[in-house]
């Protein structure tokens, strides 16, 4: 399938993360999630879709939420919960963007992708 529906650049204060600094502090996360479904025949039909509204909506809400150590969790958690809402949707791929990560050298961004098939 070769439909997809792209939703990017997904960013809130969140306080992930292993060390005790980032849990009491916070920083930015940034998500992408990337959604293959059939997109054809919607006949202009938005509950045959995706609402997009409603897929920012859950992913703010794991960003600002309970908080994980790893954001290999937090981008799971996104994408069972989008799968969950959305049956249509056969594959979810989230990013997750952790720009300001507690490392001592320089880099643009630490970025993990997971995928989830149905």
């Amino acid at each position: 399938m070769n439909d997809k529906i792209f939703v990017n650049g997904v960013s809130a204060k969140g306080f992930h993360g292993v060390l005790e600094r980032e849990r009491s502090r916070g920083q930015k996360f940034v998500v992408d999630v990337e959604l293959a479904m059939n997109l054809k025949k919607l006949n202009d039909d938005l509950s045959k879709t995706v609402n997009y509204a409603e897929v920012i909506e859950i992913i703010n809400g794991h960003i600002t939420g309970k908080p994980v150590l790893l954001i290999e969790s937090l981008a799971e958690n996104i994408g069972k919960d989008i799968m969950r809402k959305y049956k249509k949707v056969s594959k979810i791929v989230v990013r997750v963007h952790k720009p300001k990560a507690p490392i001592a050298w320089n880099f643009k961004d630490i970025v993990v992708q997971v995928e989830i098939k149905r």
